[in-house]
């Protein structure tokens, strides 16, 4: 007897949605357990979480501030996932963004704030796209593993990050401690007044939900992206060239985690620091896969991690319970989404 995996015929949307409500339901009952072991009644703990996230006004707002980086990002590892392309860097791609928008804001700052701001997304928009592009030209051209490419770049970004602001960056206003110094008022994104939501990033984040969505469903280069991703070989035969495929994917991926950057450093901390990311980068992957590589859906994802991120924090203070519950919470809904997209898009034969 030999075993022999393939592709099912039965695969279907609705299955996929199914998966992804199961994902949910079983990775908090498992997170309830660790809970229950530490000794915290799990519905009060997730009580509290949904009230810290959604609870009020000012929790909503929070939860908004977390969403707008988990947006950005999560738009583009989908781009990149749609084309079967493992983008797992873009949180190097994020401080690099942040990087580039803090040396426009540190080098110009009396230029107007109509100016310095569009310079900045720019420039940050562009740090990110090279920051992709590097991995994915060593993709197309020697079929260098993308996964260790993009993971790498992550540190290599992160140590860049630190040897500025403990280096030649660091702020001579800040007593000592690794940030630069704040920027001027015109590099500082406005805010809904009363919140820290930084509305011309959360604006960028909605117009590219819609754009993405016209790229990925109804353009040539959004069907040349899916044939790619469905089969290499279907497109090699229809003519598709892959290296483009790669190439864009990747600049639009990393543009796009670039803009969370920037946003970061000029909405949220108006300087550059360490720690600017809490791991953003990381997480959009599960909010890509949650939202299953739709714009709508990880539109939805990102304001559903972004209040677990909100909520998490809460059940810290209040409970005394770690972070890291969160993270692994965030984890097992990864794990379950790829284990039961294996299960409904393959099956296993049994041959003699």
């Amino acid at each position: 007897m030999k075993l022999r995996i393939e592709r099912s015929p039965f695969y279907s949307r609705l299955k996929s949605i199914a998966v992804m409500f199961t994902s949910i339901i079983l990775a908090l009952a498992l997170v309830a357990v660790i809970f229950y072991l530490y000794g915290v009644n799990p519905l009060i703990a997730y009580g509290k979480i949904f009230r810290g996230a959604f609870g009020s006004p000012y929790a909503w707002s929070e939860t908004m501030v977390k969403a707008i980086p988990l947006l950005l990002c999560g738009l583009g590892l989908a781009v990149a996932f749609k084309a079967i392309i493992w983008n797992i860097g873009a949180e190097g791609q994020l401080l690099i963004g942040a990087i580039m928008a803090t040396w426009i804001a540190l080098s110009f700052p009396d230029i107007p704030s109509t100016l310095l701001i569009p310079l900045m997304f720019a420039l940050g928009f562009l740090g990110g796209a090279i920051w992709g592009l590097i991995p994915g030209l060593l993709k197309a051209k020697l079929g260098v593993d993308e996964i260790i490419t993009t993971l790498m770049m992550n540190y290599i970004a992160d140590n860049l990050l630190k040897h500025l602001v403990y280096g030649p960056w660091k702020g001579s206003e800040e007593w000592g401690f690794p940030y630069t110094n704040k920027f001027s008022y015109s590099a500082q994104l406005p805010r809904i007044p009363g919140t820290r939501i930084h509305y011309p990033t959360l604006l960028i984040g909605l117009i590219l939900t819609v754009s993405i969505y016209v790229l990925l469903m109804k353009s040539k280069w959004g069907y040349e992206i899916r044939v790619v991703g469905e089969s290499r070989e279907a497109a090699r035969y229809a003519g598709i060239s892959f290296t483009k495929i790669v190439l864009l994917v990747m600049v639009v991926s990393g543009g796009l985690a670039g803009l969370a950057g920037v946003g970061e450093v000029a909405g949220i901390q108006h300087r550059l620091r360490v720690g600017v990311s809490p791991g953003y980068g990381y997480t959009a992957i599960i909010v890509a896969w949650l939202g299953r590589l739709h714009p709508l859906g990880v539109l939805a994802s990102s304001i559903l991690f972004g209040g677990l991120m909100v909520g998490g924090d809460m059940i810290q203070v209040a409970m005394g319970l770690p972070f890291s519950v969160i993270n692994i919470f965030n984890g097992l809904i990864l794990l379950f989404i790829i284990g039961g997209e294996i299960l409904i898009r393959y099956r296993v034969i049994l041959t003699r």
